[in-house]
């Protein structure tokens, strides 16, 4: 689904697109090392787990878990954002059809009841647990790992950009919150989640201004805190 698919009104451009400019020296792309490391102390099933949306003032984070099949590994595979939206895609439906996968999207009451941090734990914890086939180790992006993993975890901190099994969650989680932002920008368009995906964009706080938050927005966040806070002290003075 793209975006004329989701809402007939609205540009698309991508505010998490964080592609090198040409004369950035090229990254190294990421490997199987840590897939390796795994399988030589013992793993069969090695899992990559990345989040996309820890960051934005609105809308969910989502959790993608990827067990690759070492013998249809699509090409190109690199962090979500080394890669243009177009790529991103074009990979998404790579991994769905050769990978097992699972995601899951912490929404924002769950954000609310166990704040940003501990609702990403707990969507990683679960799209592990929904995975079809279950994994003896699993790679997850950062430096912390969820209570109570069904087996072996290891932080690895840029696994995105070193890991193929993470950075291929790391494009499906971004692929999938992207298109429900989408969805976010047809239900809610005033706030323009279609182009900056709720994140702390110059335009997304000038319609938290104009109209104070809607109903996909972070409620224990300070931005929309304050611009709720403001929206009640103009209804107060009018």
């Amino acid at each position: 689904m793209n975006s004329q698919q989701a809402c007939a009104s609205g540009p698309n451009s991508d505010a998490g697109d964080m592609v090198p400019k040409a004369d950035s020296p090229p990254l190294p792309p990421p490997s199987l090392r840590f897939e390796k490391r795994a399988v030589r102390r013992g793993a069969t099933l090695v899992a990559g787990v990345d989040e996309a949306g820890r960051g934005p003032l609105a809308g969910p984070v989502v959790v993608a878990a990827v067990i690759l099949n070492r013998r249809r590994i699509p090409d190109g595979l690199n962090d979500s954002k080394q890669l243009s939206a177009d790529r991103r895609a074009e990979l998404y439906n790579e991994i769905l059809d050769s990978a097992t996968v699972s995601v899951v999207a912490a929404p924002t009451t769950i954000i609310a009841e166990l704040n940003i941090l501990h609702a990403t734990m707990w969507a990683m914890r679960r799209a592990v647990l929904g995975l079809s086939l279950v994994p003896d180790h699993v790679l997850i992006d950062g430096n912390t790992l969820p209570k109570g993993m069904p087996c072996a975890a290891e932080a690895v901190i840029d696994g995105d950009a070193l890991s193929l099994s993470i950075a291929a969650a790391s494009i499906v989680a971004k692929v999938t919150r992207d298109r429900m932002c989408e969805i976010m920008h047809c239900e809610e368009p005033q706030f323009g989640f279609d182009s900056h995906k709720g994140y702390s964009a110059a335009a997304h706080f000038a319609a938290l201004d104009a109209h104070g938050p809607g109903r996909f927005h972070r409620m224990d966040f300070a931005p929309c805190i304050e611009a709720e806070r403001r929206r009640g002290m103009r209804a107060v003075a009018a």
